[in-house]
Formats: C-alpha cells, structure tokens, sequence
C-alpha cells in the first residue's frame, strides 16, 4: 500500500494531525532548518562539528576474513564526503562465532591494519572535503549477534515467539554465564584492537535483539545474569567497567540501545498485513515493554538503566526500536516491505511518531548525556523539517539518518548548505536494502547490501544477480 502521498510540507503536517502523530513536527524555514543542523554538539571530551549522524550501516560486504572490501571501502569515502559529522562505523563482531553472517566485519589481530587504514582514510577524505577532521566523532560499534549469530544461533533465554521467527529448537541451551564472561572479555580484547586501530570511541552494542539486547529482556533467565534488572544489566555493566579498568577513562563510550523491543509479528496470509503474534498476559518477555500490553512501550526500566549507563560513564546514547527480524515496522518505518515480508499494520506516520516520542521522553530525562534520534527516513526530503524541529526544542542532541545514508551520502552536505534534501536522491523506504541483506545465495555466503535505485554504479548488477539467483 502507497502511504507518502504528499506533494508539500503542509499536506504531510495535516496527516500527522488527523493521525494523531503529535509528536512529529516540522520546521518549515529553510535557512531555520540548516542553523539547527549545523549547532556542534559536546560529546565526552569532544565538539562534534554539527548536529547530524549516519548510523551504524552494515554493508554485509566484508571478507570471509572480516577484512574491509572494495565496496566497504566505498561506502565509507562516500561517507567521509558526505558532510555529517557523527560517522557510526558499523557493527564489528568481537569474535568469529558472534558475526551476524559470514561477511560481516570482524575486528582482530589479523583485521586491525587494514580497519586502521580505512579510519585513516575516512579522517582523511573528511578533512579534504569539509576542511577539518577535528571536529569527527566515529564510533566503532562492537557486537556479539546472540541469537543472529552465524552459523550457530545463541541464545540469552527462550521467548517462545522469538523462537518460533527464528526456527531455534525449545531444547536449545542458553548461553552459560561463565560463557557470558568469556564474551566480556571478548569485547575488551576488541577494545583494545579498536583503540589500537585509531578509534577513540567505542559502541557497546545493546540493540535489536542482539546478545547484550536479549540479555536486558531475559526476565526469565536464571543465574547471575536473568531476572531483575541489576542482573540483566550485568553484561554491559561489566563490559564497560573491564575496559576502563584496562584502557583508562580517556576513551569514550557510546551505546546504541533499544528503549523498546515491542513483540514478534507475522504475516497475516489473507492480507498480507503484519499481525502481532499471540501472546499471553502479562507479558513476561522484552525490554521496555508494557508487561499488561506489551504492544506499548514501558520505560521505567529503560531510564534506570540509562542512568546507570551514565554513571558508568557512557556520554553517548543512539536510540533505536524493535527488531528487524520479527517487527520491522517498528524500528524501520517503511513504504514497501522486504520481499516475502508483512505489509506495514500500521500508517508509517504513527511509527515515526513512536521514534519520536520515546527518543523525546528519554533526552528529556537526561538532557545533558546527548542522544541521537532514528526514524526520519520514511519523512523523505521533509526529514529535515522534522529533525530541526526536534533539535531546536531540546528532544534530541543528534538528527540520525540509516538507509538514506546508503542512497544519498552527502544528504549530510545538501541540508547543511541549503536546508533541504534533494527530492530525487532521497530514500523512499522500499527496503531493496534489506532485501539484499536477506539474500544468502552468493559464493561468499551473503550478498552486500546498498541502495540499487540510487546507487546503479554500485549496486545494480548485485540486485540483478541476486534476483537471478533465486529464480
């Protein structure tokens, strides 16, 4: 179903006020629009230079080694030009048995050299494009996938639905604790390589249903690391504690987070429309979640853990939802689904909205341990309008920008010179993205992923060959 139909600003603002999307307002002053974009942000030691991210993007184009490619090269040039100046470097598996498919990037001893280079050179075309790289701030995202680990699936605890999505067998064994504190070490060793490698930040991954994400909704697990929140918390706690204890303080720490899992949805086969899974009451799963309605968020528990977060010394928060393996609408608002996925159950305006409105409340709560929003892509070239807007009344420190990173790299640049986008490069959320990072039928395991309307240079041959192959 066709959901951005308008052909103005004020035509989308008056969709979201007869949808009741209150909290998805907009910024109509382009010159207004490219002042709040271009506001630096205090983040730990550093300035960083303006008020825009590109989110942590996985190209799926690594190595079987976990070394950079050509491709992942090239995104990240396109990157550095772009003009942003929070540059999220994608999830980078702490271990072999932690990547999310075989070419997922993978940071160790053998890894490191050429990840250095591909920092250095991002520091590097970002000072010849934007005249100083001072002012850059690229987090590294470290990550263990849990329960998306390829080829073996580990798990944090059993959620029934969950289980049903992914195919994981009832009898299956959680991951032990004392395994749990070999992954903690995992994550300083990767640490230590990443600082080694140039970066000066560090992502604790805690995000969409990966093994640090599952583990803050393991309600029901037993032992040092399931039930109360204190125990669930435990794995990030003593991640972030084992590296300042073994690099010191001058490192930043940043954490991507999920302030709401939601539940799993199928496909309903007579409408092809997404449908929660059934669930009972309470709900005893999930992290952030209304244990009376779990279709709603909770965030009592997401702010104690910010909290903690921040006396831990994290001093930078990316806010995201769901889960793209069992309720993409959620995290993704979207116009077209994956192929073979569920149509959107809801107007993607109301899951801007939520984004919106979570992220708010949060930055509200802590209005000095910067934030950075997520859900914008589905706003199209109006995405601008509604991130100044969120900016300039404090609801977030940092406008984020994912899949339209990967179809328009220097929207970063465009906004901040002319307070608009450009209508014909944007992201128009039709997910061939995804498509490309559910495709597995390639010599190496998995295609890479990008944005072949946008980007036939690089990417159209992939899709045609990715189609071929499943015929």
């Amino acid at each position: 179903m066709r959901h951005f139909i308008y052909k103005s600003l004020g035509e989308l603002r008056h969709a979201a006020g007869e949808l009741g999307a209150a909290h998805v307002r907009f910024e109509e002053d382009a010159e207004v629009v490219r002042r709040a974009l271009a506001r630096p942000v205090r983040v730990g030691e550093t300035t960083v230079g303006n008020s825009i991210c590109i989110h942590p993007m996985e190209g799926c184009d690594g190595s079987p080694e976990g070394l950079p490619s050509e491709l992942t090269w090239r995104r990240y040039e396109r990157f550095a030009r772009g003009g942003a100046k929070l540059v999220w470097f994608e999830a980078t598996s702490v271990c072999q048995e932690g990547r999310a498919n075989p070419r997922q990037l993978w940071i160790h001893a053998g890894s490191v050299g050429e990840i250095a280079r591909l920092l250095d050179a991002v520091r590097r075309i970002h000072r010849e494009a934007c005249g100083t790289a001072d002012d850059l701030l690229i987090p590294i995202q470290l990550t263990h996938s849990g329960r998306y680990s390829w080829p073996n699936r580990i798990i944090a605890y059993h959620n029934p639905l969950i289980d049903q999505k992914t195919h994981t067998p009832a009898d299956q064994a959680p991951i032990s604790d004392s395994e749990l504190e070999r992954v903690e070490d995992q994550f300083v060793t990767a640490a230590g390589l990443a600082i080694d490698a140039g970066f000066n930040c560090i992502d604790v991954k805690c995000v969409h249903g990966y093994l640090a994400s599952e583990l803050l909704g393991a309600k029901v697990r037993e032992g040092r690391y399931g039930g109360p929140l204190e125990n669930r918390a435990r794995f990030v706690r003593n991640i972030i504690g084992k590296i300042r204890s073994a690099y010191g303080n001058h490192l930043t720490i940043a954490v991507r987070m999920n302030a709401f899992d939601g539940v799993p949805y199928t496909k309903d086969p007579q409408t092809g429309v997404g449908v929660p899974m059934e669930f009972a009451i309470p709900y005893p799963h999930g992290w952030g979640v209304d244990a009376s309605n779990p279709l709603e968020p909770d965030l009592t528990e997401v702010k104690q853990f910010i909290g903690w977060l921040k006396e831990w010394g994290v001093r930078l928060i990316n806010v995201s939802l769901g889960s793209p393996y069992y309720n993409p609408h959620i995290g993704r608002p979207f116009e077209k689904p994956d192929e073979g996925n569920y149509e959107q159950p809801e107007h993607p305006l109301l899951g801007v909205d939520r984004h919106f409105r979570i992220a708010g409340e949060l930055q509200a709560a802590f209005p000095d341990l910067p934030m950075v929003g997520t859900g914008y892509s589905w706003l199209q070239k109006y995405a601008v309008n509604a991130a100044a807007d969120n900016l300039a009344s404090g609801r977030i420190a940092f406008f984020g920008m994912g899949r339209n990173a990967l179809a328009y790299p220097d929207f970063a640049r465009d906004a901040l010179e002319t307070g608009t986008l450009r209508e014909s490069q944007v992201c128009k959320t039709l997910t061939y993205c995804t498509y490309l990072m559910r495709q597995k039928n390639h010599p190496l395991g998995q295609y890479p992923t990008g944005c072949p309307p946008f980007d036939k240079e690089g990417y159209g041959a992939i899709i045609k060959a990715a189609r071929q192959g499943n015929r």
